[in-house]
Formats: structure tokens, sequence, C-alpha cells
């Protein structure tokens, strides 16, 4: 199985950098943490990276091998053109009076879902997470109200709802990773295996999604028109993403990241036309 290890600033920044190696999703991996690293209160203080292992899981392998041997192509030297193969004219067809019974199709074996995380002290991450933005967001001087819940998948997602919540965003949402990471850390600490932490705040995500996607258009359609590549602004390895999904299906361009962190940044390049 393919395995690789990634190290980051943030838990997120770390996983996320290691789904893009592999080029697979959240869900086709698991996750160990080998080291938690150290960040201070809101990323002010410490410079111990977080460093995690990112194994594919073995269904997800033999799924890709599958496919590339339906494709054609050999596993070891996938991209290689097979051998022609000699064309024998056909034989005169006899009638069968007994003709072989078909094969029958495999029976593919249903997706195992993965097991919710169980801490050694017993408490529900959701519990954990919610109990650890309470005290924070009080240290804060910000009323909330917190809801939780854990998905089928063992991820926990945490809203938080109130009046004054700009100071819980930050700037192009810093200050709202920043707790997300530390809320991760405070989740999975002393746990096996790891539990994916979604903080959000009046749906800002969602927001700050749809104002990417409209950015990844926009910038698509300078490149067409002017014929040169464009270089968007730093942003995180969360961000990145959106743009790399928001053009992923759109024939006229190609994206990729250029640069290493903090600074690196999305490339959007005019495909060429044969």
């Amino acid at each position: 199985m393919r395995s690789i290890e990634s190290k980051a600033k943030t838990m997120e920044e770390a996983v996320t950098l290691g789904l893009e190696k592999l080029g697979v999703s959240f869900e086709d991996v698991n996750i160990d943490i080998l080291e938690e690293g150290h960040k201070g209160f809101l990323g002010l203080l410490g410079a111990k990276p977080v460093v995690v292992r990112l194994t594919v899981k073995e269904d997800v392998e033999e799924a890709n091998v599958l496919k590339d041997v339906k494709l054609g192509l050999n596993p070891e030297k996938a991209g290689k053109a097979a051998p022609a193969k000699p064309v024998k004219a056909p034989a005169a067809k006899q009638p069968a009076e007994n003709p072989a019974p078909k094969a029958e199709k495999p029976v593919e074996k249903p997706v195992e879902k993965k097991a919710p995380v169980v801490p050694a002290d017993g408490v529900a991450p959701e519990a954990k997470a919610e109990e650890f933005l309470r005290n924070v967001t009080k240290l804060m001087g910000v009323d909330v109200t917190i809801d939780s819940k854990r998905d089928d998948e063992g991820n926990v997602r945490v809203d938080m709802h109130g009046d004054t919540l700009g100071i819980l965003i930050g700037r192009r949402g810093e200050t709202l990773d920043a707790l997300q990471y530390l809320t991760s850390l405070y989740v999975n600490r002393g746990q096996e295996g790891y539990t994916r932490v979604t903080l959000d705040t009046e749906n800002y995500r969602a927001k700050r999604e749809e104002a990417l996607t409209r950015l990844a258009n926009r910038m698509a359609n300078r490149a067409v028109k002017t014929g040169r590549k464009v270089v968007l602004e730093p942003m995180n390895p969360y961000e990145r993403r959106i743009l790399h999904s928001a053009l992923q299906k759109n024939e006229n361009v190609s994206t990729h990241s250029e640069g290493e962190e903090p600074n690196r940044h999305v490339v959007i390049t005019l495909n060429s036309r044969g």
C-alpha cells in the first residue's frame, strides 16, 4: 500500500498536502499522527510542525489496479502501450449443442465504513470539541452557541452561532483556522487514529468556498482571453484545493501549485490546442 509522511504547520495543512501528493480523497486514506507539533494560542507562538502519515486504503489500491487492467494498462508500467498481437482470421462458427455457461460477474464487496474513533477516556470527540471551544470563547469574551455532530465516518463538525463572531473568523478565516487546529489537537490527544474536526461559524466556509469558486472561474476566463498564465495570491492548502476542484472540468485551462508554504499559490495556465 502507498504511504507518505506529510509535514506542515497545522494538522489540516499536513493532511491536505499529503492528499495532494497521493492524488486521493480524505476518505481514501488512513491517517496516523506521528508528531502533534507545538503552536501557541491562535498561532502566535511555537514552531514545531505537525507530522502525519497517510496510507492509502487497501480497497482503494485494488480499485485503482482493476481500473488500470480494464483500460489495458500494465499496473507496474502504466502508460506504456502493450505490443500488438497478430490478428487471426475468424474461424467458421459451428452451432453449439451445449453452449458454455456465461461466466458469473464477481460479487463486489461492500465498502466498510470507517469505525468512529473512541478515545481512551471514553469521552466522545464532539463533546471534547464543545468543551474546549466553550472555554476558549469564554476567555476571548465572545458569547456563542455551539452545536456539534459526528458523521458516519467519525468526522466531527462544529458550528458556532452568535452576534459578534467576526473576531472568531479573522482575516480570511485565519483565526477560525487556528481555532480549528487547536480544537483538533485537543480532540485527538491521547487517542489512536485521527478524527477530522471542521469548525465553522455562520456558514462562513460555504460562503468562502463560493467566493473562491467565482474567483477561479473569473481568473480562468482571464487566462483564456489574454492567452497568458494567471498567478493567484498565496493561500492555505484548503483554499488551493477549492480552486483546483473548481477548474478540474474546465477543458480550456489547467491548474497547479507553486512555491513553498506559506507562500504557495495556484497558477492557472492555458491548455494547448492540438
